[in-house]
C-alpha cells in the first residue's frame, strides 16, 4: 500500500496531479477540495493517498488532508454501492466537516445535490453512516459555522474529543465549560480533556 507521496508537483488539474518522486512520476486522482490546496507545479508536496487495486488497473487516489482521506475511505469502505469515483465528487460537492453535519442532521437534500449522488445514494449514506458520525458530526459542522475565537475552537475540539471517548454532548460541554474556567485561558485541549476525564473518574 502507498500511504503518501512527498516529491516535487510536476502537473496539477482539477481531477489529477502527477508528483515526481526520485525520479518516478505518479498519476494520482484528487478531489477539488485537494486541488484547492496545491501548491505551484514545480513546488515541494506531501500528498497522502490510496491505492485501488482492480483486475485491470492500479488507481491511485492523492488527498492534501488526513479528513479527506478518511472520509474517502470511510464512503468506499462503509457505503454499500459507492466506490471510489462517487467518493471523490463527494469531496469535490462538499467539505468533510460540512459532510459529517450533514449526515449527522440527516440532511438527505444537501447530499443529493452532489454530482453523481441521486437521493437514494444519499438516504443510504445517512443510513449507514448516521452512527459512525453520531452527534460529534453535528457538533463540529456547528462549531464550524461560527468564527470562533481560539478559547472557542478549543473547548470545541475538546468536546469533539470527550464525544469520542463517549460523552453525551450535553455532559461534554459542561464538563469542558468547567474545567476551562478552572484551568483558565492558557489550558490546551489535551490540559482540557485530561481535567474532564480525572472529573469523571
Amino acid at each position: 500500500m502507498i500511504s503518501f507521496l512527498r516529491g516535487k508537483l510536476v502537473e496539477a488539474l482539477p481531477t489529477r496531479v502527477v508528483v515526481d518522486v526520485g525520479g518516478v512520476g505518479y498519476d494520482a486522482l484528487i478531489p477539488l477540495s485537494s486541488f484547492n490546496k496545491l501548491p505551484a507545479p514545480g513546488a515541494e508536496i506531501h500528498l497522502l493517498t490510496h491505492l485501488a487495486v482492480r483486475e485491470d488497473a492500479h488507481v491511485l487516489y492523492g488527498f492534501m488532508s488526513a479528513a479527506e482521506r478518511d472520509l474517502f475511505r470511510m464512503l468506499i469502505d462503509t457505503v454499500s454501492g459507492i466506490g471510489p469515483k462517487i467518493a471523490l465528487n463527494v469531496l469535490s460537492g462538499m467539505n468533510p466537516v460540512a459532510f459529517r453535519g450533514a449526515v449527522a442532521n440527516g440532511d438527505v437534500k444537501a447530499l443529493s445535490q452532489i454530482s453523481g449522488v441521486g437521493r437514494k445514494t444519499a438516504e443510504r449514506i445517512v443510513v449507514e453512516l448516521k452512527d459512525k458520525i453520531g452527534a460529534a458530526g453535528a457538533w463540529e459542522a456547528a462549531s464550524a459555522q461560527r468564527a470562533l475565537s481560539p478559547e472557542d475552537q478549543k473547548a470545541s475540539d475538546a468536546v469533539l474529543a470527550l464525544m469520542a471517548l463517549g460523552f453525551k454532548q450535553v455532559e461534554a460541554y459542561e464538563a469542558v465549560r468547567g474545567a476551562a474556567a478552572v484551568l483558565g485561558a492558557q489550558a490546551t485541549v489535551e490540559d482540557l480533556v485530561r481535567a474532564c476525564l480525572k472529573k469523571g473518574e
